[in-house]
């Protein structure tokens, strides 16, 4: 007989949990997501114990757990920050947990915080690191050799090009539909009320000034989708549509409809790189490319802080911090070159 892998009562909870994090505290479906994660791991550590048994030595068992836990995906031992974030995730939960009729007097707020790291861990954890990003040269080598013989080929490349030419997120793109976009005005309106962005912000984004090969085949792409009558409500990248045959499921060209998450879009990328040989980059390593590209085209404070807004970002110190961090040496060779006459 195998063991229960769930809790209902457990389970009763995180739903009422994730209901008051989506509507009391406004947060977005992809970190309710990680907040879920962290407690199904929670509840693998401890058995799957009702959390009315809840004590303040299951806080130490789930911290050896994650120790010991590896990614499914590489293998490798979880990270520092991966572990921190569980662990506050889990914390917050049990946090909101010990105020809710039946556990107020079975969870303790002291107890609670037991899920704290320890500080050089959770120091270590949120250390800052180098960004990763691929420079403009490698984007423009891999989107040249990207395929295109196919329509969904042509619409990983026309994903590729729009990421160039907005620096969107990649949840943003996959969400986007034909009506978002103005080749008049050379722009794609993001409206919070329609397509996936952070915090469901809307924001205006013109092209950037990169190599107009990708401005070209985006035209080209938007034009094959009006000519083969899509709408405006129709999706930009739709995903790829499928039905029963005779061994299984085939494909049966486009669909209208956007695909429901963005792991299509971080294939297309990722894949463009990797078939060249070359790092696979991630769709957000590209708003770190440009927003350091503008800081060296921007002359102006006042064009440096119309490429930030063109990002998403309502102040300019939100790009500088997030993407444009200054290492140590490099802060050391800035400050003794200012003394130089």
């Amino acid at each position: 007989m195998t063991a229960r892998k769930f809790n209902e009562e457990n389970e009763r909870m995180k739903r009422e949990y994730r209901r008051y994090l989506a509507n009391a505290m406004g947060r977005d479906e992809k970190s309710i997501d990680k907040v879920d994660a962290a407690l199904a791991e929670f509840d693998a550590a401890t058995g799957y114990k009702s959390f009315k048994a809840f004590h303040r030595d299951w806080c130490e068992r789930f911290k050896r757990h994650l120790e010991k836990r590896r990614n499914v995906q590489t293998g490798q031992p979880l990270s520092l920050a991966t572990r921190d974030a569980m662990l506050r995730n889990t914390k917050g939960f049990f946090h909101w947990l010990a105020s809710q009729k039946g556990y107020k007097s079975r969870v303790s707020y002291a107890d609670v915080e037991y899920f704290n790291n320890k500080t050089k861990d959770a120091r270590a954890a949120h250390a800052e690191r180098p960004k990763i990003y691929p420079s403009m040269e490698q984007c423009d080598h891999a989107f040249r050799n990207m395929p295109e013989g196919s329509e969904v080929e042509r619409r990983d490349k026309a994903i590729f090009a729009l990421l160039m030419l907005t620096g969107a997120r990649d949840s943003a793109l996959a969400t986007l539909r034909l009506k978002h976009v103005d080749l008049v005005q050379d722009m794609i309106f993001q409206d919070g009320r329609e397509v996936r962005t952070k915090n469901s912000k809307t924001i205006e984004t013109w092209f950037f000034p990169v190599d107009p090969m990708y401005r070209a085949f985006f035209g080209v792409w938007v034009k094959y989708l009006r000519d083969r009558l899509y709408g405006p409500a129709d999706a930009l990248f739709p995903k790829q549509d499928v039905a029963p045959g005779k061994e299984g499921f085939v494909a049966q060209g486009l669909a209208r409809d956007p695909y429901s998450n963005a792991q299509r879009v971080r294939e297309a990328i990722k894949s463009a790189f990797r078939e060249e040989g070359l790092r696979e980059y991630g769709p957000h390593s590209f708003r770190t490319m440009l927003a350091l590209y503008g800081d060296k085209v921007c002359k102006t404070l006042e064009e440096r802080k119309a490429w930030s807004q063109n990002l998403g970002h309502e102040h300019l110190a939100t790009m500088v911090s997030a993407y444009m961090p200054v290492p140590r040496e490099r802060q050391k060779e800035l400050l003794r070159a200012l003394g130089v006459a």
